[in-house]
């Protein structure tokens, strides 16, 4: 029998999934049948010129359209708004996904405490968004969101996963940025990379357990923030080939987290 992509009966928990790729992927999952908590925090960032307003309203926006999307396609949501900053957040959304939902299968670390920093002696980025020095403050606001978090919520999920005696578990996480860093939003680039890390030695230690733990780098996805300044950007890069929509990478999320997906594990998928 060939493998296939139905999570019926499975739980998935994603993070920072009131838009972007967050919602499209609870759909996703949801459409092959998953159960999945929606965890989510509204955000009040204040307005920049090289940012589009939708990118603001975005991650502003509750989870009423999402668990709105995912219960047209047939499937169960729970929305549940919690601070990942919060190091005590992990095991809370654990503990209620399972007395609502279930024990969790698959674990999507997609939220992010997004800023951009620099080293340079400037306010603009190349995109005309508003950049910071590195500080203790733009550290601690990335770290604790997008490495912080992501390993306490790998950790709660290897736990509760292997207590449960599941035998079948996904790790996927997001990631951005490269070896070479992430000029001009370095702290994100670095916390994303820590949290790669964190994956790959889960990828290399839950395996026995029949858990696999992979990290998808998409290309320049349209959440909100593209403007027509990245989009020539991304026109003019060689190694660029096109903005991407957040269904596309939803799309790979969700075969890495049915049988398909079973032999790829400990891998950084590199999406164009």
């Amino acid at each position: 029998m060939f493998p296939t992509n139905d999570l019926t009966g499975r739980v998935a928990l994603v993070t920072g999934a009131n838009h972007g790729i967050g919602a499209a992927t609870a759909v996703a999952l949801a459409r092959a049948g998953a159960a999945v908590l929606v965890s989510y925090l509204r955000l009040d960032d204040p307005p920049d010129a090289g940012i589009p307003d939708t990118y603001r309203r975005n991650r502003a926006g509750d989870a009423t359209e999402v668990v709105e999307r995912v219960r047209a396609v047939g499937g169960r949501v729970l929305p549940v708004e919690a601070d990942l900053a919060d190091p005590a957040v992990p095991a809370r959304l654990f503990d209620i996904a399972e007395r609502e939902l279930g024990t969790v299968d698959i674990l999507v670390n997609n939220a992010s405490g997004w800023l951009a920093d620099t080293f340079k002696p400037t306010a603009v980025d190349r995109h005309g968004r508003t950049l910071r020095p590195v500080s203790a403050e733009s550290f601690d606001a990335q770290f604790a969101v997008d490495a912080r978090a992501g390993a306490l919520l790998i950790a709660e999920f290897a736990r509760r996963n292997v207590a449960a005696r599941r035998g079948w578990g996904r790790v996927i996480s997001l990631t951005s940025g490269g070896n070479d860093g992430f000029p001009e939003e370095v702290s994100y680039g670095a916390a994303k990379a820590a949290l790669v890390n964190y994956t790959m030695a889960a990828a290399h230690e839950l395996a026995p357990f029949g858990i696999t733990a992979n990290a998808v780098h998409p290309p320049v996805t349209d959440t909100g923030w593209v403007s027509d300044e990245v989009r020539a950007a991304v026109d003019d890069d060689p190694h660029l080939l096109r903005v991407a929509e957040p269904e596309e990478v939803a799309d790979v999320i969700t075969f890495l987290a049915g049988e398909s997906g079973r032999l790829v594990t400990g891998n950084v998928v590199q999406l164009r």
